[in-house]
């Protein structure tokens, strides 16, 4: 008798289990989220969880996808070999259908490898070396601008707007390459060098250095004693500030420093460096201190951070995620499925014109997996505040350079 009243009860559980899964009440899909919640890229990281977080409460409340809710499963990764072990969690443990990330390039190309061979599409919506898309892999997708992009903004901006600031000719200055040496850096620097070279420019010095570097003198002592005229600098924030309090301390004060996103668009770089930051440009995703007329939904988006989080974005990587997550979701729904070959061709077949979406990008991916309709943006920090100076279209002030 006990017996049979164990398996009646066994046999009733499993068949609410079925009634609640097909009234959606309880039944989730699983989707990963890979990105550095600790250790020195752990801000970043957070800042560019939010957006995603933000993407899949509100699509959540409005029922979710495929008519049923999302269920995020937080990875934290803080280097390369963590993040092949939690990729490997997510897909084999976890049973995740799809993986967003990761906002780091050396975590996005290792964890990409590790889904790409589980058959589980690997949703790019912050990393940036161009050799994540560059693999041949047919999962791995990626909603945001490069490396090649950043690189190109930050040469351009000598040509587009320091030097024309400063009434000379560009190919006078003498530009400085400086970078982190990991992927993220070595690959902006490979393409700086490329765009430099074809723009005639004279670039004296190109200096790599640790990321986890306490001391960056030797590197300023160099760039002083070459008279550069313009620094363009690769980094994070620990390396950001770094580099601002030596160069105020050896007296060295170039007539622009163009940085390459990370880092430099983050307010707690800001509020360490305080006024001493101000002036320094930056090549990145678009700000939220960005002209809306390019940008619609921006307003609304920074207005659901505030409520959310109880302060304003930290930077821009938190709207790239959001804009990017919103679009790998609409193509999920529009595809009917979380099959991966069903995905890739609803990625494909995914187009939305430039200045659609909060960011001022559209949607338009290569075969390669890769989003051709981004683009980069110039930030100058003035008065503490990151604001939008070029293109004119999308800019609220003038760009100031030291003469």
């Amino acid at each position: 008798m006990q017996k049979k009243f164990r398996m009646g009860r066994v046999a009733l559980a499993a068949a609410l289990a079925m009634t609640f899964t097909a009234g959606n009440a309880v039944a989730d899909i699983k989707m990963g989220a890979l990105y550095p919640f600790s250790g020195a890229l752990a801000q970043l990281g957070d800042e560019s969880y939010r957006g995603l977080e933000l993407a899949v409460e509100e699509r959540n409340a409005k029922g979710g996808v495929l008519g049923e809710k999302i269920a995020l499963v937080k990875a934290d990764a803080v280097d390369a070999n963590q993040a092949v072990g939690e990729a490997r969690r997510l897909t084999s443990v976890e049973n995740v259908k799809v993986v967003f990330g990761t906002f780091s390039s050396a975590l996005s190309y290792a964890g990409s490898q590790v889904t790409e061979l589980a058959g589980v599409p690997f949703f790019e919506l912050g990393a940036i070396s161009d050799s994540i898309t560059d693999r041949g892999y047919k999962y791995v997708f990626r909603s945001n601008s490069t490396a090649k992009n950043f690189a190109y903004g930050m040469v351009d901006t000598i040509t587009d707007v320091v030097a024309p600031e400063l009434g000379v000719d560009p190919k006078t200055l003498n530009v400085a390459i400086i970078h982190e040496d990991g992927l993220y850096g070595k690959t902006v620097a490979q393409f700086q060098q490329e765009r430099a070279k074809e723009l005639g420019l004279k670039v004296v010095e190109t200096l790599p250095y640790s990321a986890k570097a306490v001391d960056l003198s030797a590197l300023i002592l160099r760039l002083r004693g070459a008279k550069v005229d313009v620094v363009l600098q690769t980094s994070y924030q620990n390396d950001t500030i770094l580099y601002f309090r030596q160069a105020k301390s050896a007296g060295f004060k170039p007539k622009a420093v163009i940085g390459a996103g990370g880092g430099y668009s983050l307010a707690d770089t800001a509020k360490a460096l305080g006024k001493d930051i101000d002036g320094a440009f930056n090549i990145d995703f678009p700000q939220f201190l960005t002209n809306e007329k390019g940008a619609p939904g921006l307003g609304a988006f920074v207005e659901a951070y505030k409520k959310r989080y109880g302060m304003e974005p930290r930077s821009g990587h938190s709207l790239v995620n959001y804009v990017g997550a919103n679009a790998f979701l609409d193509i999920i729904e529009e595809a009917g499925s979380t099959d991966a070959d069903k995905i890739r061709a609803g990625v494909l077949q995914y187009k939305r014109p430039v200045g659609s979406t909060a960011t001022g990008w559209g949607f338009d991916f290569a075969e390669n997996g890769q989003n051709q309709a981004v683009t980069t943006t110039l930030m100058q920090w003035q008065d503490g505040k990151l604001v939008t100076v070029w293109p004119e279209a999308a800019a609220v002030a003038k760009p100031i350079v030291n003469k």
